[in-house]
């Protein structure tokens, strides 16, 4: 069996890895993830990466709204991108 989402996370890595490696992180964020993998608290990493997806989903929705408002097709760059690029 794969796991769909693995596949895909994977497929992500491969295509921005090296930009996002290049993204900087707030002070003490990697300390703090490691303390809680160190501890096992599943819990909170959940929190975290639900954060994380909601808050990116909305500057998705975001971002498409604003194009959609210059009259650019979703399916063109716009012309000044702050985002990750293919």
């Amino acid at each position: 069996m794969t796991n769909a989402y693995a596949e895909w996370l994977k497929q992500i890595e491969q295509e921005y890895g090296e930009q996002l490696a290049e993204m900087p992180l707030p002070d003490g964020l990697s300390e703090h993830l490691a303390e809680l993998i160190r501890t096992g608290d599943q819990e909170t990493i959940q929190f975290m990466l639900k954060l994380a997806w909601q808050l990116g989903a909305q500057a998705g929705v975001s971002a498409g709204m604003q194009l959609a408002k210059q009259g650019t097709s979703p399916t063109r760059a716009p012309s000044k991108s702050s985002g990750l690029k293919a």
